[in-house]
């Protein structure tokens, strides 16, 4: 990867996701308005700072440059179109998140 630019691995099958008071929502319900999408990094820049491989990240999938590799799907996203970080690196300390 280039510069600030950050590939990452695309999650195909959404599945059945559950509600905060535990409501079970099928992967073919329609969600209304933008929905914006966690994904695991597998490539970074070397001028990329906020992010490491293996963290997840957060960010808008309308917004995004598909590329296939051996088969595989990723995205190509810029450092600054991530919205939120989730990394096992900061530990119990911390909730791993930061916006």
């Amino acid at each position: 990867m280039l510069h600030d630019r950050v590939l990452v691995a695309v999650d195909l099958d959404p599945g059945e996701r559950r509600s905060s008071g535990g409501i079970l929502i099928p992967a073919t319900a329609a969600m209304g308005g933008r929905r914006l999408s966690w994904c695991r990094v597998v490539a970074v820049g070397p001028h990329v700072r906020t992010v490491e491989l293996g963290d997840r990240v957060l960010f808008d999938p309308d917004e995004k440059a598909e590329v296939e590799v051996t088969g595989e799907l990723y995205v190509v996203l810029r450092e600054r179109d991530i919205h939120a970080v989730a990394a096992d690196r900061l530990g119990d300390a911390q909730t791993g998140l930061y916006l």
